[in-house]
């Protein structure tokens, strides 16, 4: 039996990582998969396809969830309850360009879907205006990593014998990182 390497595993599970990780949060894991799409590693334009599906799907089932249990939520855990109100400040004035802006709003990227749920915005509304934002966030993010893929690139030459550890470590680090702000995260609930 033939071991996997990096190139492989990317290869292999890259569009399925990059489906979960933009469902859950979603900047970091798909930046590398934009980076893995310059080097030939992914698709970018079916990387974009994945990151719109998850991006989208992901914030659909927040906003159900904030619609069926968005006070029971912010009753068991006082963190997001402050997320969420002071998500739903900004909803009240603008709520369209809160459903629009929500996931370049750094720290109510989950919060900011289940605060739109318990708000009185339609789900018609929240449907369309997520699936356009949607749109715009894969496509930015996953240019910025292919840009970033290929400007480290051009800065490093010859690095395609090491980018595959570059890749394993900043992976790492991003896992490590969630880890350590989940960790917080619960710590202060």
């Amino acid at each position: 039996m033939r071991r996997m390497n990096i190139p492989d595993l990317i290869q292999t599970y890259g569009y399925f990582a990059v489906f979960i990780g933009t469902v859950l949060e979603g900047e970091t894991v798909l930046l590398l998969a934009g980076y893995a799409a310059h080097q030939g590693l992914l698709n970018p334009y079916l990387v974009f396809l994945v990151a719109w599906l998850g991006a989208t799907l992901g914030d659909q089932f927040y906003f159900w969830l904030g619609r069926r249990h968005g006070q029971g939520l912010m009753q068991r855990f006082p963190k997001l309850q402050r997320k969420i109100e002071s998500a739903l400040h900004l909803i009240e004035n603008h709520p369209r360009k809160a459903i629009f802006s929500m996931r370049f709003i750094w720290g109510l990227r989950t919060a900011m879907p289940i605060a739109l749920g318990i708000s009185r915005v339609s789900w018609p509304l929240f449907i369309v205006l997520n699936i356009i934002s949607a749109l715009v966030w894969a496509a930015l993010i996953t240019s910025l990593g292919y840009i970033f893929g290929a400007a480290l690139s051009a800065w490093l030459g010859e690095i395609h014998h090491y980018e595959h550890w570059l890749v394993l470590a900043l992976v790492l680090l991003a896992l490590f990182t969630w880890h350590v702000y989940r960790n917080r995260n619960k710590a202060g609930s």
